[in-house]
Order: C-alpha cells, then structure tokens, then sequence
C-alpha cells in the first residue's frame, strides 16, 4: 500500500538541481514553459495563452498537492536558481502500488543531463518514500529524447499497459519500471 502525503511537501535536492513545490510567483516561468512551442510539441495539452493560464495551472497543481493526489516539482537550476523545468507523479494508484511520471525542460537545458538527475532523485523518492512498485511514463513515440531518457532508465516499453488504456492515442506509448 502506498504512503501517500506530501505535507510537509517534500523538496528534494541534486548537485545541480533544487526540486521544489511551485509558488504564486512562479507563473511568468511557468508560463514560458507551457507556451513554448517545441516544450509542447510532443504533449497531448493547450498551450499556456496568458499568465493567467499559468496562475490558474499552479492554484490548480496545488490544490492536488494539498488533497494527496500528486505531486508536481519546479525544477530549479541552482546556478541561477532560475526554474527550468518540472517533474510530477499523480495518477496514484493505491491498491497497485503504481504512479506516472511526466517532465518537461526548457529547450536551452536540455541535453546536459539536468533531467536525468532530477529523475533519478524521485525514482528514489518514490521508491524509498512512498513505497512505489511501477512507475509509467506515457511519452509520443517520435519524442526520442524522452524514449532514450526512459530507457537509460530501464524503462521499457509496456504493450500489455497499452492495450489495457482505452483510447490511447496511436502516437503514443507507454513505458514502465518495477521499483520492488
């Protein structure tokens, strides 16, 4: 069964990386992020329009922080302690022990390894915290970054998961990790 709580929320930490809970004054950041085109290319969601969008996702994100149902991480790079990115479990599924994992990173960060680190810091979270035995990622099939990111993480891809989702999209695919 897993332990679900994220009060108080849990920040984590790498070499490189600050992973902590969004804050009202994140929304310029958040909005460059969910506006940018090619951050959104691969993802199934509507563009952020306004900094209002990004004011109402984070009350949004939080408010499913506060009620158990996820978790969701502004990854700060902690050079210029400027957030770049984001990190989340929700989907939590007690009885199967199982979560999905989802991230996103400005284009100027990627490539340099900031996401492995901040993935590999709440693979363990999970794991060694909330108890955690399958992760998924759900990621387009033509997203190689993604894929490559997942399989370097012994992700692999789970058919059986795919035919199990009604109304997967046909670009898509599914990726899992046993934790335990």
């Amino acid at each position: 069964m897993l332990t679900i709580n994220f009060t108080p929320f849990p920040n984590l930490a790498t070499n490189r990386l600050l992973l902590r809970k969004l804050t009202p004054e994140d929304d310029r950041d958040i909005y460059y992020l969910r506006s940018d085109e090619s951050v959104n290319y691969y993802l199934n969601r509507d563009k952020a329009e306004s900094l209002n969008d990004a004011k109402a996702f984070i009350e949004k994100i939080n408010a499913m922080i506060e009620n158990n149902g996820g978790v969701y991480w502004a990854i700060i790079y902690k050079q210029d302690n400027r957030l770049i990115g984001t990190i989340c479990m929700f989907g939590l599924n007690q009885e199967e022990s199982k979560a999905e994992i989802g991230y996103e990173l400005l284009p100027a960060f990627q490539g340099k390894g900031l996401m492995q680190e901040a993935l590999q810091e709440v693979l363990n979270y999970a794991s060694s915290v909330l108890h955690i035995k399958t992760i998924e990622a759900f990621s387009h099939k033509h997203n190689e970054s993604s894929i490559a990111l997942l399989t370097k993480n012994e992700f692999k891809r789970d058919l059986q998961a795919e035919f199990g989702v009604k109304d997967l999209p046909l670009e898509m695919a599914i990726y899992s990790k046993k934790l335990a």
